[in-house]
């Protein structure tokens, strides 16, 4: 029962944070994020949040500073606008799975082309 509770409140982070993001920030360091995933702790006690940022790494430090430095704000926010007792701990990690399988996608068409 705790997983559909835990699930249930991941999916809202990430779809209240990404209006959050999109919306609310006016910080410069942060350009163009996108929340690709929300993990929950049992206890609703922290949430890592896995973000996709578009362009190369420094845009990607700038960005990761950028929320780290707006973390309490998005935290607040995310306490007014979600009914939870306790609003979660944000996390933020670089979610590095896209490059990954574009890389991959890469790979593998060039084994193509050898043959």
């Amino acid at each position: 029962m705790a997983k559909n509770r835990t699930g249930r409140v991941s999916e809202q982070i990430k779809k209240e944070l990404s209006l959050l993001i999109q919306t609310e920030m006016k910080d410069p360091r942060i350009g163009f994020v996108t929340v690709t995933g929300v993990e929950v702790t049992n206890d609703i006690s922290q949430a890592k949040i896995y973000l996709s940022v578009f362009g190369d790494n420094e845009q990607k430090d700038k960005s990761l500073k950028g929320l780290e430095k707006a973390k309490g704000f998005l935290r607040s926010e995310l306490g007014k606008r979600m009914l939870l007792r306790h609003t979660p701990e944000l996390i933020f990690k670089i979610d590095e799975s896209i490059a990954y399988g574009s890389h991959i996608e890469k790979l593998l068409g060039d084994i193509q082309e050898d043959k």
